[in-house]
């Protein structure tokens, strides 16, 4: 067993154990335990739990991986979801706190005065939820796959039974306390890795400095990073590293649609607003928020740097290297089907070009080529690219890369476990409680027993874990877009819902369901077609990760529109309105 191999079992199995020993130990038998935690998690505690959420793996792996590839055009993903959670933190988490209800749908279904509008939220909150954790689900099998050398599906499997463990024993509560153990875990992964290449590239062990600055030895010394990356990246026939829409890169208002999609999709997911829930205050739920801003901050400075790092690293160590003489990440991730290399022209050497290698995923053959290279089924792509790299690995190939000890590798593969693990547990617990709470105990059975709608509980979440599984091992893109499509429903869907149901005393019932339908019916009508029916963007090239943002207008438009033409609200949910808004009183919350 080699050293990277066995300090990942010492430091997955040590995490896996603290893990599961804090879920058994907030096991609950009460609804409230099981949906909010109780409601009396600490603000610093939350704030942990809250980073935790929020930074799942396509925060951890593969957001870097896409600003790595796509340069300053990936900064859409940093930009969108930070800026989504100041937002979040300022215009609608301490309001929804004081309303006090279990769930979204619930605020929705109670606002809005309307079991109908509580079951079309509950339809958004699961179809977002649903794909947000398939591209968790996704984060897990890569990171099983590689360190534990087994196939991506066989890592998906694993990580739906342990999730399932946790999530289903201790509810909220278990989630809460074991989410605040994987923040530091996965800060810890982040940081690590990121200080020490930093110092190896440039001799500033501060990430967030040493990606400006020059670099410290090799043909390169002396020159600036960036500046030196630029220049690699037109010599091999891709974009400026540093450029914003040239040629080969999105345009200004498909980055606008998609930044503004991941904002106000921030700020309607449905399992970052619960966490505000379980805290016991109004001025507690401002104060975890900004204890999350700012432990969620530490990350996103960071995560720039080790993009450029990667990027750095890996055309400097393989680019024009023998296939004889290429490093040892490169051979492990080859085992995966990660990375590939088809030799085009013969000549034993990689050459790493702008372009596909080949077409599709790389499809291993049952041969080996004349330098020991396995041979792959996939018909050769035009262009002298030779080298095949998926996104999603760079950060957990990042240390190995740069020649870091193997325990550093290994407690990256873990961080990666306890971003994409924390986010799919607080995710299916949404689409449990969506079930549970809002359809089967609000809707169906008023008399449901408490035994009765934690069963039910648990069960939703064995049959979510299954169909996230499904699409972990069956995904419709990378990591981080597969999460981007999950915020662009919810932007369609919630966030106008959300602010008029806070700040509008005339929106109405009428209103509120027609704009959920029509906004989330036409992003996902684009969705379908542009992901899955080869069609075009038509609507003025904004792709499917970015048309959240105009389904998301719809929704005003519509919502707006309806309710002006309608009666007003009753009399009993003006004033509820206005009690939210109002100061007073806020140093409570209503209770559930």
């Amino acid at each position: 067993m080699d050293k990277i191999l066995l300090w990942t079992y010492i430091l997955v199995g040590i995490t896996f154990g603290i893990y599961l020993f804090i879920a058994w130990m907030s096991r609950v038998k009460d609804t409230k335990g099981f949906y909010v935690a109780g409601g009396g998690v600490p603000a610093l505690a939350n704030g942990m739990a809250t980073g935790a959420d929020w930074m799942s793996a396509a925060s951890f792996i593969s957001m870097a991986g896409i600003v790595s590839f796509s340069g300053y055009t990936g900064s859409v993903y940093l930009m969108g979801w930070t800026g989504g959670y100041v937002l979040l933190a300022l215009l609608l988490a301490p309001y929804l706190r004081k309303f006090g209800k279990f769930t979204v749908p619930d605020f929705v279904g109670d606002r809005y005065y309307s079991s109908t509008a509580r079951i079309v939220a509950l339809v958004c909150a699961i179809f977002a939820s649903l794909t947000y954790v398939a591209g968790q689900m996704r984060g897990v099998g890569i990171v099983f796959s590689r360190f534990l050398e087994v196939d991506v599906n066989t890592g998906v499997i694993i990580g739906m039974v342990i999730v399932f463990f946790y999530a289903g024993l201790g509810g909220m509560k278990g989630i809460t306390w074991t989410q605040v153990a994987q923040y530091v875990v996965m800060i810890l992964a982040f940081l690590i890795p990121a200080c020490a290449i930093s110092q190896k590239i440039t001799g500033n062990p501060i990430p967030q400095l040493g990606f400006g600055g020059t670099i410290a030895e090799g043909q390169n010394a002396g020159r600036f990073l960036l500046e030196t990356l630029n220049e690699i990246n037109q010599d091999l026939g891709f974009a400026e590293y540093t450029g914003a829409f040239g040629p080969g890169q999105k345009s200004m208002i498909d980055v606008l649609a998609i930044t503004l999609a991941l904002m106000v999709g921030t700020a309607g997911l449905p399992h970052v607003i619960v966490r505000f829930y379980t805290v016991p205050t109004v001025r507690a739920a401002r104060m975890s928020a900004f204890y999350a801003l700012l432990f969620i901050a530490i990350l996103y400075t960071t995560a720039p740097s080790v993009a450029v790092f990667a990027r750095y690293n890996m055309i400097d160590t393989l680019n024009n290297t023998p296939y004889a003489a290429a490093p040892k990440w490169f051979k492990d991730w080859q085992q995966t089907g990660l990375v590939a290399w088809l030799d085009k022209n013969e000549d034993g050497i990689i050459q790493y070009r702008a372009g596909d290698a080949f077409q599709g995923k790389p499809e291993l053959s049952d041969q080996t080529g004349m330098h020991g290279q396995p041979i792959y089924a996939n018909p050769p792509a035009e262009g002298p690219n030779e080298l095949y790299v998926d996104r999603d690995i760079m950060v957990l190939a990042n240390p190995q890369i740069a020649n870091l000890p193997a325990w550093v590798v290994a407690l990256v593969g873990a961080g990666g476990l306890a971003a994409a693990l924390s986010t799919a547990s607080g995710l299916l617990l949404v689409i449990a409680s969506s079930i549970s709470h809002d359809l089967y105990y609000r809707v169906i059975n008023r008399n449901a027993t408490e035994r009765q709608r934690l069963t039910i509980g648990r069960i939703m979440i064995a049959a979510a874990v299954v169909v996230a599984g499904y699409f972990g091992i069956n995904p419709p893109g990378f990591v981080a877009q597969v999460v981007a499509l999950a915020f662009g429903l919810a932007a369609s869907s919630f966030f106008p819902v959300l602010v008029l149901g806070i700040f509008s005393k005339r929106v109405n019932r009428a209103g509120a369901i027609s704009g959920m339908i029509t906004g989330i019916g036409f992003t996902m009508l684009y969705i379908v077609q542009t992901k899955f029916l080869g069609v075009d963007p038509w609507f003025y090239g904004i792709s499917p990760e970015g048309i959240g943002a105009v389904g998301m207008a719809i929704n005003f438009v519509v919502t707006l529109a309806v309710s002006a033409a309608t009666p007003a609200p009753p009399k009993e949910i003006r004033e509820l309105v206005e009690s939210v808004r109002y100061p007073r009183g806020a140093s409570g919350a209503v209770d559930h």
